[in-house]
């Protein structure tokens, strides 16, 4: 399979690290994010990925150039101009080529998920994407999902300002050529923001119930060094 994994953000939260170092590289107990990720491809299976790079983009190119282990095929495509989270879907959909499904990542989330009982849930149920999504405590700052029967997403809604619940998407998702359907013309094009909520009732929910932590903030980049303990290990 092949995996988007987004990493073209500024980090301008994360400031004054992200200053000089891109947020995919900020290391979590002395290992980088993008390690984290890539070794979590090799796991499950997923041979390809395309990392979208924009700020810092050098030193991401020169971390990947020292990589021992190249079971994981990385596609760099550097943004000049910022495309959104949905835009480099658009952009690089030949990419994707006749495959059925594929994963998307946001890169700047430390988990340590099952990707197998995931794609097993979508491959079964064949929605137009399926969101790992899980129970947050500041939903405010988050995509939320509302829940219908049997896992249907009916509603989402990006950050909103009145929370109607803490089910949030975790930046872990299956999408589908169907999905690609659906990301707007405009530019810059957001996953949360203009393309997840048109997807209402076409997509569903699958919980995750291991460790899953937004390296947004301060306060996260902090919790994460205190608690994470690597992949597999328990929550």
């Amino acid at each position: 399979m092949k995996a988007f994994l987004l990493a073209a953000g500024h980090g301008t939260r994360l400031r004054p690290f992200t200053d000089t170092v891109p947020k995919c590289l900020l290391p979590i107990r002395g290992i980088p994010l993008l390690e984290i990720w890539l070794r979590l491809c090799e796991q499950f299976g997923i041979q390809e990925v395309l990392l979208n790079l924009h700020s810092h983009a050098a030193q991401v190119r020169n971390f990947l150039s020292h990589r021992r282990d190249r079971n994981v095929a990385v596609n760099l495509v550097e943004e000049k101009i910022l495309l959104g989270s949905a835009g480099t879907l658009r952009a690089n959909r030949d990419w994707i080529g006749n495959d059925a499904c594929f994963w998307i990542f946001y890169a700047d989330v430390l988990a340590d998920p099952d990707l197998t009982g995931m794609l097993r849930f979508h491959v079964q149920r064949n929605p137009v994407a399926t969101l790992g999504v899980y129970e947050v405590p500041d939903p405010s700052r988050c995509g939320i999902v509302t829940i219908a029967a049997e896992g249907r997403i009916e509603k989402f809604v990006e950050k909103p300002a009145e929370p109607q619940g803490s089910l949030a998407f975790s930046g872990l998702m299956l999408g589908t050529p169907r999905l690609l359907d659906a990301i707007p013309s405009r530019t810059p094009a957001d996953i949360g923001f203009h393309l997840l909520p048109r997807l209402a009732n076409r997509m569903l929910a699958y919980p995750l119930t291991s460790y899953v932590l937004d390296i947004g903030t301060h306060e996260n980049y902090q919790i994460a060094q205190r608690t994470w303990r690597g992949q597999g290990s328990p929550v």
